[in-house]
């Protein structure tokens, strides 16, 4: 298998092809469902493509609170098949599909009733692992364990002495959501997927009542494919009822959205060596750790705005410092935070009023021949949506196909990861970077990494940090654009890595050094430089503002007052 490379003449070729012949499979959208989607059908065989409106997991999948869970609350719901199944892919990601980027993570639940708490408590944390463990996916993590007050003060000094009695502490995992979904849009291309970002339907096309393939305009240069294919897979998230109506069909179902928020804090600010699980009115709330920060989230609040940029009002801000505060004995001031990001669930609607009791489940539909429809779920059980969703579309193809066989496909980078990290202090040596430099190559590339040591190599400038964000190297920037298939400064400051969130400044600093790397990959002139700098500036000035506003109708409208596509 060859690693497949986005740069700007993959994304051609790859437009180019997806019109010149009928394929088997065409995803619609590229968040962690449709790249999924496209994995599964390109590795059973079938002749494959992806398009995606803006960037690799643009919307829901780069914004969540990244973590790949087994749900631990859906347990008090009686939901065992959904925690289940998202345990046992929580096991795979860690052990055999991506270990470089899915990482173990310790939780502590603070404890405020003597007695029945913790045996109530505990009794579904010890199932939680024991579900886990039946499955045979769990060694990855240790199980969980029983704290004191003194014991939990210790792991987690940041708590007020009041605000618990006790704890208990258990382990889920995390990664990086947006990384997670480019490798995955690189590891389908590496198995014959024809990809395309920036390359939006318009439209599908009909023969009779049957679909048959979509109109593609390709936003970057222009112009327009007819993309014909046997099966079209609607991979939309809350875009689902939008991209049902090019079709004349609502469909069997509605995706309603739920907006979340995030704040990122930096790592002093909070002093504990394990994140924290709190239970709200509503649901919980996590305080995750997040390298030299902390993410708190998440809200979950109905939305009917503008999908693409969900806006955090200070509302949202001022809901999450009160409720994190009410057990911190140093409590978070709003200039304590850094970055804030908002993101919306696709839940199934019509089951309750309350988003935070609308299914997690998913469900595959197949409203009209030729289109295959899949929605709902969690970013978890993203492989198990991806199957059913091929399994769906098989059925409308005149041929014998494979079964799935993605439980046994790493992804790209994971494949000699374990060897490489046990050989980094050699690597830090041979290369001259420390050794702490290589390991964060390893934990965002995996064996990739030896393709950024390259770049390097020949350009030893590539080696040196981002001026105003240490924490990344220059060669990170290059290597997302000419194999990573980033088109613009933001999807680099963004999604390629987290600037944007991880700095006081949001990226601004680093928007002028960034464009300047980028531009020789993409062919950008210095008036496309400016052009990429000031955009992003504008995009960061509408969202601090949309910050600032009372309620969710200010902070979107204030939200859309920087434009989203840059010129070219």
């Amino acid at each position: 298998m060859r690693t497949a490379t986005l740069g700007p003449a993959q994304r051609a070729e790859s437009l180019a092809g997806m019109a010149e012949r009928e394929l088997d499979v065409l995803v619609v959208g590229a968040g962690v469902v449709g790249a999924g989607t496209a994995l599964d059908a390109a590795t059973r065989g079938l002749s494959t493509g992806l398009v995606e409106a803006r960037d690799w997991a643009s919307g829901t999948s780069s914004r969540s609170s990244k973590l790949i869970h087994g749900g631990l609350r859906y347990l008090e719901m009686l939901d065992f098949a959904l925690v289940r199944e998202a345990l046992k892919e929580r096991g795979l990601l860690l052990e055999r599909l991506a270990p470089h980027l899915v990482k173990p993570v310790p939780f502590l639940y603070p404890l405020q009733h003597k007695g029945w708490e913790r045996l109530y408590a505990g009794s579904g944390v010890a199932l939680y692992d024991g579900m886990s463990m039946a499955r045979g996916h769990g060694r990855g993590l240790p199980v969980h364990r029983h704290l004191t007050r003194r014991n939990a003060l210790r792991v987690a000094p940041c708590l007020k002495k009041d605000a618990l009695v006790g704890a208990l502490q258990y382990y889920d995992a995390q990664m990086d959501d947006a990384r997670y979904v480019a490798t995955l849009v690189r590891t389908a291309a590496s198995y014959g997927a024809k990809v395309a970002n920036r390359a939006r339907v318009t439209g599908f096309l009909r023969e009779g009542e049957r679909v048959v393939g979509a109109r593609v305009q390709d936003v970057e240069a222009g112009g327009e494919y007819e993309v014909r294919a046997k099966q079209v897979v609607n991979a939309t998230g809350v875009w689902t009822d939008d991209t049902q109506a090019m079709v004349g069909e609502r469909g069997q179902f509605h995706v309603r959205a739920s907006k979340g928020i995030h704040l990122v804090v930096p790592k002093d600010r909070i002093h504990s060596t394990t994140g924290l699980i709190l239970r709200t009115e509503k649901s919980v709330l996590f305080v995750i750790p997040w390298g030299r920060h902390w993410i708190v989230g998440t809200t979950d609040t109905d939305w009917d705005l503008d999908k693409a940029h969900p806006a955090a009002s200070s509302a949202d801000i001022d809901y999450l410092l009160e409720h994190v505060n009410s057990v911190l004995a140093v409590p978070l001031t709003r200039d304590d935070v850094q970055g804030v990001y908002a993101g919306l669930r696709p839940l199934l609607a019509g089951e309750s009023d309350a988003t935070s009791k609308l299914s997690r489940e998913h469900t595959v539909a197949h409203p009209v021949p030729g289109l295959v429809v899949v929605a709902g779920g969690k970013y978890t059980t993203y492989r198990v949506m991806a199957k059913d969703a091929v399994d769906a579309a098989v059925h409308g193809l005149d041929q014998r196909v494979a079964e799935c066989v993605t439980e046994d496909v790493p992804l790209l980078g994971a494949e000699g990861y374990r060897a490489l990290w046990n050989a980094r202090a050699r690597t830090a040596a041979r290369t001259g970077l420390h050794v702490a430099r290589v390991e964060h190559l390893l934990n965002r590339y995996g064996a990739m990494a030896e393709e950024l040591l390259d770049l390097i190599g020949a350009d030893p400038s590539l080696g040196e940090p981002l001026h105003a964000a240490e924490d990344y190297l220059r060669a990170e920037v290059v290597y997302a654009a000419s194999h990573e298939g980033a088109r613009h400064l933001d999807d680099v400051l963004t999604r390629r890595t987290r600037i944007s969130i991880e700095t006081f400044d949001r990226g601004t600093r680093s928007a002028r050094e960034a464009a300047e790397l980028m531009a020789p990959v993409l062919g950008w002139d210095k008036d496309q430089v400016e052009r990429e700098i000031e955009h992003y500036r504008k995009r960061v000035e509408a969202e601090r503002e949309s910050q600032r506003q009372p309620d969710d109708l200010t902070a979107d409208a204030a939200r859309l007052g920087a434009p989203d596509i840059v010129p070219l």
